[in-house]
């Protein structure tokens, strides 16, 4: 180097070259909380559908209060019951979700991801 040269462009380049990984690091950390976020929400549902389960006979009743519970795509959720037996019994529901990846890059190299939780509550009536 000569004396007297600079050093204005080093710090462009240093950017330059870091930028990209920043980028992707931070998109994997946004995807990874919404994947989080999401199985609180399915954990969440499987709760409201035991208890939807523990306190109405109807079949349908714990998918239903799955569904209002989180918003949480539809298609997406599935809801599988044990069946009822008598008040003081338990009733056992488990919840599945699989979790869209939307986040540019970060989801593309995850893929979508299956979330699941299982709920259990006595009956009451």
């Amino acid at each position: 180097m000569r004396s007297g040269a600079s050093d204005e462009g080093q710090a462009a380049v240093e950017l330059a070259l870091v930028l990209p990984l920043v980028v992707t690091i931070l998109l994997a950390v946004l995807q990874v909380g919404l994947v989080v976020r999401d199985q609180v929400l399915v954990v969440h549902a499987a709760r409201e559908a035991a208890r939807a389960a523990a306190v109405d006979p109807r079949p349908e009743a714990p998918t239903e209060a799955a569904r209002a519970s989180a918003p949480l795509l539809a298609e997406r959720l599935s809801v599988r019951s044990d069946p009822r037996g008598v008040p003081g019994s338990r009733v056992r529901v488990v919840v599945r979700y699989r979790a869209p990846t939307v986040v540019p890059l970060a989801g593309a190299v995850v893929g979508d991801v299956d979330l699941e939780a299982t709920a259990t509550m006595r009956i009451e009536r």
